[in-house]
Formats: C-alpha cells, structure tokens, sequence
C-alpha cells in the first residue's frame, strides 16, 4: 500500500495554450469583450480564470491566467490554514486551501497513502491550483498510523470521518459547501475515502462536542489503486497469490503468524468487517471514480508477500457490487487508458456529483 503520486496538472496548461493559439493574432482585451463558445467552455472548467467576474471570459484574461498557472509550477503553495487541529492525537491535524469566492465553495479533502504507517499531507501547487481554478476548495489530512498494537484498523478510518466533520463545522468560517463535499486518495487513503463514503452516518445529534454532530456522509469519492477490502481472507481469495501477506495487513490487526490471519477469532473477523469498505456499501452510497494501474492477471508462482495489494481486481470487486446496487462508478485501468487524464476526469467526475445536490 504505497503512497500514489499526485500527476502534474499539465493538461490546463496545454488546454490554455490552446486558447493562446486561439488569439494568436489579438493584440489587446476587445473594448467590448463578446463571449466565444470555446472560451465560455473554458470557462466552467476554470472560473477563477474570469478576473473581472464579468462572467465573459477573454483571450487576455484567459492569457494571464495561463501565465499564473505557469507560475505555480516552480512554487510551492501555503494552505491557507495549516496543520489545524482536528482530534486529539498529534496526527490528528490538516491543510486547508481555501479558493476564492463569494459564495460557499465546494470541498474536496485529500487523504494520503502509505500502507497506513506512512506518508504525507504535502500536496503539490498543481493539485491546488487545478481544483482552485474549477472554484473548489482542497484540505489534506494526517491520520493515526496503525502500529500493530494500541492504533489497528479502522482507527485512521474513523480519523478520516472526523475530519470531515471538523471540516463541515467550519463551513461558515472557511466557505465551505457542506452540501458538497468529495474524498480521494491512493491506496491507504483510498481505502479510507471509500470507508467514509459507504460507512453510514457516524453524526452524533446528542454529542456535546460540536464536531461530532456534524455528518460523515460525503458526495463523491475518487481513488488510486485502492483496496475494497482488507480482510486477508478475502484478499487471498480476491487477488491469490501473497497479496494478502502485505506487512501491513498483518499489522493491521496484530497478527503474528499466517494462521491467526487465516482463521480469526469471531472478534478479529468483526475487526476485518468493519475496518473494509466494502461491507459497508449500500445503495444509497456515494458514486465512485476509481483507476489502478498494478499490473494485471494472476500474480507469478513467486510472488513476494504483498505482491498485487494494488490489483484491480479489487476495482472490479467494485464495480460488481456497485452495479448490482445501480451505483455510478468509473473503473480506469491507467496501462489501457490511451492518454486519458484521469486527473481532470476525476476532478469532472467530482463537479457532476456535485452538481446533482440540490
């Protein structure tokens, strides 16, 4: 369960260069700006790019913006509030980027990967920028680290869930939406993102903590190369081979030996039940957009433990299960994409989520 890189945003800077070339011979702003239908198509995808909130957007403006994109590459961005405090543990904290607008924008939060004992909250200046010009804002969290013995599965679960919480009680102070609200993450922080988006309501209407009285429930979730399950029952059966074997698996749970992952106590399997997301999917859960990109088919004769934990045949485990309870999904296999962004894809797939609330 390896951290998944963030891909660069390269595709807004080819896209704008298209509006260059599309204004190759325009020396100056029109005196009376007139909407061009290609441009007012830009122009859902980057809202921030309209600088004067005229609702048209010009080749100049969209030239500048283009440049400001350009910037940000060789930058690093600071969160607008950093390393804000969520829950009790010292992990327990958050960046937030909060993008520019009058009124309450969308929230989508980051989680990292790491095999639940790694990782970072670091995201990159094209991450930021690439859901701030589509006007939404992005937070990136820490979470507890299991250590085999006193933080098992599914407490970072239940640390992902609580920062949607304390982010959604900062909806007023932060324009936050939080009506709309979407998680994505690469492995570790897949599987979490999924946990929180089919895991039921863990809100607290009666809780004297104010956070807890906020709603777990979320809009959209986008992953890469996650795990539908982390029972090694279930992942031997799923993926074969030594997958189930990951070091973090048996750390999970505390396992010493192959026998206790194999044949759990009642107690344990109630542990692997709850701490996989997939149990907890029903028809009512939030659409999925989800890519992998391990290599497929069965795993070779000698395979090392924890070989195929990024399999997609756990994707297709998904897509079976949401299919059969009429949930969307989007299953990419990266190595057949034939140069999809699924970057932007996801980002789009999180604006249509968003769009149905009402």
């Amino acid at each position: 369960m390896t951290q998944n890189p963030i891909v660069p945003f390269g595709l807004r800077i080819l896209v704008l260069c298209c509006i260059v070339i599309l204004s190759s011979n325009v020396g100056a702003a029109d005196e009376k700006p007139q909407p061009d239908e290609r441009l007012q198509q830009l122009l859902k995808r980057f809202p921030a790019a309209d600088k004067n909130k005229d609702g048209i957007l010009t080749r100049v403006e969209a030239k500048e913006y283009r440049e400001k994109l350009r910037g940000a590459r060789e930058n690093t961005i600071k969160p607008t509030y950093a390393d804000v405090k969520y829950g009790d543990h010292s992990r327990n904290v958050l960046d937030f980027y909060q993008a520019k607008s009058d009124k309450p924008t969308p929230l989508v939060i980051y989680i990292h990967g790491g095999g639940f004992v790694g990782g970072s909250k670091r995201v990159s200046a094209g991450l930021v920028n690439l859901f701030h010009s589509a006007g939404i804002s992005l937070a990136a969290i820490h979470y507890r680290f299991i250590d085999g013995k006193n933080v098992l599965l599914p407490e970072p679960q239940r640390d992902g869930a609580r920062a949607v919480q304390f982010l959604r009680s900062k909806a007023k102070a932060w324009n936050i939406d939080p009506k709309r609200v979407a998680c994505f993450g690469g492995s570790a922080g897949a599987g979490i993102s999924m946990w929180i988006g089919f895991h039921d309501d863990l809100a607290d209407p009666n809780s004297d903590d104010p956070v807890k009285r906020q709603s777990t429930r979320i809009q959209a979730i986008g992953t890469m190369g996650g795990q539908s399950t982390y029972d090694p029952i279930k992942i031997k059966a799923l993926v074969g081979g030594r997958a189930w074997e990951h070091g973090s698996i048996f750390k999970a749970y505390g396992l010493e030996t192959a026998e206790e992952a194999l044949h759990p106590t009642p107690e344990r399997q109630k542990r692997y039940d709850e701490s996989s997301a997939i149990m907890h999917l029903t028809k009512d859960d939030p659409p999925l957009y989800m890519t992998y990109s391990e290599a497929d088919g069965p795993l070779p004769e000698n395979a090392r433990p924890g070989q195929g934990i990024h399999h997609p045949n756990f994707g297709r485990d998904l897509v079976k299960t949401m299919n059969e309870l009429k949930i969307e999904n989007v299953f990419v296999y990266t190595p057949e994409s034939k140069g999809r962004n699924t970057q932007r894809e996801m980002l789009e797939f999180f604006q249509k989520q968003f769009a149905k609330v009402e």
